[in-house]
């Protein structure tokens, strides 16, 4: 039986950045994982921990060594091995000598009805202790860092510089250089309240108790966070708040801590004349703080941070954090005066000094387009054309205010707020927030009609200029964020059931860059990057890749008319008819593909319906044409399918009686004609042949 260890692997850093120390951490885990798995060291269980300080993995149970490889090298042909009276011929001969072996000594292999010379050989696994070394620098190089930096004068590079390693396989140590620090087995406690080294000999029993125990350090990301999470959720009650714990805050805080404890803190109530958002930003962005409500869900002037260190004097603490944040909130205060006496309308002209792209205009000229377009939008969707045409000129003004400039994730906030202030329609301000949504994954959408034309003008606006100017987004590298404005504006389109054309909004939206772009080649390079943004959106909901297929070959070029299509043919697949259907749709595919020669006529000639399986067809074609095209008129798809899969019966005996490709033309012909009209029904609703059985 192999003799297995657990693997004990401490990268020590000064602090890493705080937004990606989870990532790199489980980034780290799963490398080490896959470098285990590539150099064939069977192992247990991986356990990941990670603190502002520190990157560790714990594998349990790894191989000692790898298991022995049998090599099997293959030769020349046994035809060209040997000559006719068995001796071997300089092929044979070669090989054996790269083998160091006489040609006595090679094997032969039989492969592929062939006969080949061979030689096996078995390859001595190597120890994990020389193996784990570079496993480790391959998964740290391999990290997904933006940036790395060099300190001291070495050449080693890493987020942040490495201060200490520990390599233990078991209790022994193993010995090496990572990114030029020398591995050793001790490690390091909290930065203030543990300074001194902490030896480990057991790392699987003794790494966590040792940290929590004496070095003052919670090591365990999770855990961290969960005890992060009930501290804050304790201390509000004990202030008669509810915290609002927003998991990217909750994140960046436990990735900011290595021993947490709670402060809490009030402000004065004066501040609260302000937005709440505009608070709220303050209180995150600028200081990490929670912020509480009341249980009618109003703002309190009240906080709960998070500090890294036990401090004797929590008073004191308390103190300096209200300290701090009063200058945040009496700038904030003066920058939501001073931007009210200006109103957004008269920030317009001053949009010409920014750009938007260097290629594409200013955001004045980006303003201007998306009055126009969401002018029209709006119009289709029985909005109010003048107030769309509004909320378009001021929607970028925002961005020129001073509390924007402080807070950039409060744009269209700010707006709506000013807005409102200047005297605009509720509907206008209403629009200048929503035309952002949805801002992330899963976010809400627009609920008024102008908001709803401004958010499709917006993005359709960008999407088309960018992709005019050649960059489109590749791998990773997403700079003006299309992917979510193309997944946004199809939300917009479904969720909200906006039965608009894709293919004509991007249309509208090329013409307004008024020849800086390509119009007849930026249009469908858009709408088939949509589409694909579209196979993600319906797959991560459950659609099969074979139906979606099935509605995309159709190309329906409106995104809420593509969803009634798909919902229609996820309903059809559960019918008894539909894999019999779908298989006689593929066979009269390639029927009429393949009817070189012979094309069907422009209508069906009843006098020419010989057998009487093709003529219960045409009648059951014909009764069930009368049936859907009332639904079809109406796009109940699903009442369509359902109709069509009483063909089932027909269409079978039509197959095991009629001959299609018969030797009389004209028979051909009609025959050709019937499957054409069958054929062209369904694909008025979609193209069930690519549906899989």
């Amino acid at each position: 039986m192999t003799d297995t260890r657990d693997l004990f692997i401490e990268i020590g850093t000064e602090e890493l950045p705080p937004k990606t120390l989870n990532r790199l951490s489980q980034a780290f885990g799963a490398g080490i994982r896959l470098g285990l798995d590539k150099l064939r060291l069977d192992h247990g269980a991986v356990r990941i921990y990670a603190t502002p300080r520190r990157l560790a993995v714990l594998v349990e149970q790894v191989a000692s060594t790898q298991p022995d490889k049998e090599i099997v090298k293959r030769g020349p042909a046994l035809s060209a091995a040997f000559d006719a009276q068995g001796r071997p011929t300089q092929a044979a001969l070669g090989f054996a000598r790269s083998c160091g072996v006489a040609v006595e000594a090679l094997e032969r292999l039989e492969t592929d009805n062939r006969s080949w010379l061979a030689f096996r050989s078995a390859e001595i696994g190597q120890t994990a202790q020389a193996l784990i070394p570079g496993l480790v620098t391959e998964a740290l190089v391999a990290l997904p860092i933006p940036k790395r930096m060099r300190w001291g004068t070495g050449e080693a590079e890493f987020v942040r510089p490495i201060q200490w390693v520990v390599l233990l396989f078991g209790s022994e140590l193993i010995e090496a250089e990572i990114l030029g620090v020398r591995s050793d087995r001790l490690t390091y406690g909290h930065r203030f309240h543990h300074r001194a080294p902490l030896p480990l000999v057991d790392p699987a029993r003794s790494y966590v108790s040792l940290l929590e125990g004496q070095g003052f350090v919670l090591p365990g990301f999770e855990r961290r966070r969960a005890l992060i999470r009930e501290q804050v959720e304790q201390a509000a009650k004990e202030i008669d708040g509810i915290a609002v714990i927003e998991p990217d805050l909750l994140d960046e805080v436990t990735a900011l801590v290595e021993w947490p404890a709670i402060i809490s803190g009030t402000f004065d109530p004066k501040f609260l004349t302000m937005p709440p958002e505009v608070l709220i930003a303050t209180m995150r962005d600028q200081q990490r703080y929670f912020h509480l409500l009341d249980e009618a869900g109003r703002l309190l002037p009240k906080f709960i941070g998070v500090t890294n260190i036990e401090s004797r004097h929590p008073e004191t603490i308390r103190r300096g954090n209200e300290r701090v944040i009063k200058p945040r909130l009496t700038d904030a205060a003066f920058f939501w005066d001073q931007d009210r006496r200006k109103p957004l309308s008269e920030r317009l002209d001053a949009l010409r000094e920014v750009i938007f792209q260097k290629q594409l205009g200013t955001l004045h000229d980006k303003s201007l387009r998306l009055a126009f377009l969401a002018r029209a939008i709006a119009r289709q969707i029985q909005g109010n054309p003048d107030d769309a045409e509004r909320a378009g000129l001021l929607s970028k003004c925002d961005l020129l205010t001073q509390l924007v400039g402080e807070f950039p994730e409060l744009q269209g906030i700010m707006g709506r707020y000013y807005a409102a202030h200047d005297g605009e329609s509720q509907e206008v301000a209403t629009a200048l927030d929503e035309h952002y949504l949805p801002r992330k994954a899963f976010d809400r959408l627009p609920g008024t009609k102008t908001g709803q034309a401004l958010a499709l003008a917006d993005k359709l606006d960008t999407l088309v200029g960018i992709f005019g100017i050649g960059q489109v987004p590749s791998g990773d590298s997403d700079p003006f964020a299309l992917r979510r404005a193309a997944l946004g504006t199809l939300r917009i389109l479904i969720e909200s059931r906006l039965d608009l054309d894709l293919e004509e909004l991007l249309t509208r939206a090329a013409h307004n860059y008024a020849g800086r772009v390509d119009e007849a080649s930026v249009v469908p390079q858009v709408f088939d990057f949509m589409m694909e943004r579209l196979r993600g959106y319906y797959l991560e909901d459950g659609v099969t890749a074979d139906i979606f297929e099935a509605v995309l070959a159709r190309r329906p070029k409106r995104p809420y008319d593509f969803g009634q299509r798909l919902l229609a043919v996820v309903a059809f697949r559960k019918l008894p008819e539909a894999e019999s259907l779908a298989s006689a749709n593929k066979r009269i595919g390639n029927i009429l593909r393949q009817a070189t020669g012979t094309h069907p006529l422009a209508a069906l000639d009843e006098s020419l319906l010989r057998e009487p399986a093709e003529a219960a067809l045409a009648r059951e074609l014909g009764r069930i044409h009368a049936m859907v095209q009332p639904k079809l008129q109406h796009r109940d798809y699903t009442g369509v399918l359902t109709d069509l899969a009483g063909l089932r019966d027909s269409v079978d005996s039509f197959f095991d009686q009629v001959l299609v490709m018969c030797e009389d033309q004209s028979l051909r012909c009609n025959r050709l004609t019937l499957l054409h009209k069958l054929n062209g029904l369904f694909l008025e609703v979609a193209d069930i042949s690519r549906l899989q059985g």
